[in-house]
Parts: structure tokens; sequence; C-alpha cells
């Protein structure tokens, strides 16, 4: 049987080491019922001509529970996925739906005007268009 060779992703051997490390702190540090556990969205980032584009995933969150704030260069979104229960008594096989606070701050790549920044926010994306500030890259100098 021939083997390929595989591609090495930095980023996954990343990711591997730290859910370990994870892992190895569970061991040592026991979970308590009163911590409280934040989830950071998965984002792009992207810029056009004219503007910086930030998409955040978002499943289940409604809209009225989302928070985006621009400052010092960053885009801060903070949200709230609330549980849904019925009252009636039924038994729970298993629970893997994370419910809870869910905060990211997202350094941006360039200047921005925060003050013209709009966001939409559909099918559990949300999407952040933010334009960016002009900043001119040549200049004429007068020669005295």
């Amino acid at each position: 049987m021939r083997r390929g060779l595989a591609v090495w992703s930095p980023f996954a051997e990343l990711e591997r080491i730290r859910k370990e490390f994870d892992r190895l702190l569970e061991d040592f540090i026991p979970a308590t019922a009163d911590r409280e556990e934040i989830l950071a969205p998965p984002v792009d980032v992207y810029e056009t001509d004219s503007e910086v584009v930030v998409k955040a995933e978002l499943p289940g969150v409604k809209k009225e529970d989302i928070d985006v704030t621009i400052k010092e260069n960053s885009v801060y979104i903070k949200a709230e996925r609330k549980e849904e229960r019925e009252e009636k008594t039924e038994n729970v096989h298993r629970v893997e739906r994370f419910y809870g606070r869910i905060e990211r701050i997202v350094p941006l790549p360039v200047e921005v005007k925060p003050e013209e920044a709009k966001a939409e926010y559909k099918d559990g994306v949300l999407e952040i268009r933010i334009p960016k500030v002009k900043v001119t890259k040549e200049a004429k100098v007068q020669v005295s």
C-alpha cells in the first residue's frame, strides 16, 4: 500500500497542543459548577479597497443579544446564547450544545472609521463592515 505525503498544518498543530494543555489543566484544577465558560466564535477578517470586513459565526444567538463595539482599532463582539428549557421532565442523555457568554476581540489590520461602521446579522453570521481611513501615501514637498 502506498502512502502519500501528509500536508503539515501549523494551525492544526497549535490547536492540538492547546487542547492537550487544556486537558492537562483540567486534571490538576477540578471543574467547579460556578466557573463560567466563555466561547470565542470563529471569525474571518478581510479588507477591500474601502473597508474592513469582519464575519463572526454566532449560531443560535438572537440579534438583540449581540453587542458590537469598535475601539482602539479592535472590534469587540459580545453575545449570549440562552438555553431554551421546557418545564416538563425529560430524560437527558447528552448535552453538547454550548449556552452562555460569547466574547471575541478582533484586532483590525488598518485604521478605520468606527463611527461609520455597519453590522448585519443573518443566518447565524454577524457581518461588520467598517470604512478604512484614507491615508495619503504620497505628498508633494516644496523645496525652499
